[in-house]
């Protein structure tokens, strides 16, 4: 204290403070650096942390819009399939469609309905717009199988816009063959097929009721010395891409139920 009070002394400490004065700007600025450094990294991994995070619940949104789409889909089809009901004019069971079956051999869907719901054996099966999908071949308490009218042995016999009739069947495309149809008769590109409904007396009627649509004229087949001739069609139920059906459980066709003999 007595040193420092001294003007020489003081003089000498201004002297030393003047030249250590750059050295500590420049330790002062190597450490305002570190510090910046240190405080840039820290950000990267704070930005790093958040777009993680930003990415998993981005990923979140998405898987939920792809399930509310599906599920808006499903509720969609699902409405147009009970309408459908509402303004058919048979007794009907909504169904999903859990299973298909697609080989050279055989074209058949399952069903998650069945004998617990009404369902039988012989019960005929319909898409959206009441378009014909097949029958009900096999039926257990809860689920069946649907044979569908693109399989080799589903014969349907269809009306064509004149009146003429043909049997439809099944192939390994995605089109049906229409054969059995009078020469005589004019069939045009775009023509739309139904079921024919054919009833005979004594009550022996068709096993699918009259006027369910069946498909479209795509391609015909004549042979001038033929009499009769070929159409294709398109279904008009997407047989491929079945998700739900109606099942009618109260149409009754074929052979009439044998009564007792007297």
């Amino acid at each position: 204290m007595a040193v420092s009070s001294n003007p020489a002394a003081r003089d000498v400490q201004r002297r030393v403070a003047s030249l250590f004065a750059p050295i500590q700007a420049a330790l002062d600025g190597l450490a305002g650096s570190v510090s910046s450094v240190g405080s840039a990294v820290a950000d990267v991994d704070r930005l790093r942390s958040d777009d993680a995070a930003l990415r998993a619940a981005n990923d979140r949104l998405a898987a939920d819009n792809a399930r509310l789409t599906e599920a808006r889909r499903e509720n969609e089809q699902l409405s147009a399939a009970l309408g459908l009901r509402d303004a058919f004019g048979y007794r009907t069971v909504a169904a999903p469609v859990i299973g298909a079956e697609s080989s050279e051999l055989r074209r058949a869907v399952t069903i998650g309905r069945g004998t617990a719901d009404g369902i039988a054996t012989g019960d005929v099966v319909v898409g959206n717009g009441g378009a014909l999908v097949g029958r009900v071949t096999d039926a257990g308490p809860s689920s069946a199988t649907v044979l569908l009218i693109s399989d080799a042995a589903s014969i349907v016999i269809g009306r064509l816009p004149n009146a003429a009739t043909g049997a439809v069947v099944g192939g390994l495309g995605r089109v049906v063959g229409m054969d059995r149809i009078d020469a005589s008769e004019h069939v045009s590109v775009g023509d739309q097929v139904v079921t024919a409904g054919v009833a005979l007396p004594n009550g022996i009627r068709s096993a699918y009721p009259k006027g369910l649509p069946i498909g479209r004229v795509v391609d015909v087949r004549r042979d001038p010395n033929a009499v009769v001739q070929t159409a294709w069609l398109l279904p008009a139920a997407p047989l491929d891409r079945l998700e739900y059906v109606l099942v009618i459980t109260d149409y009754e066709g074929g052979l009439p139920s044998l009564e007792p003999a007297p």
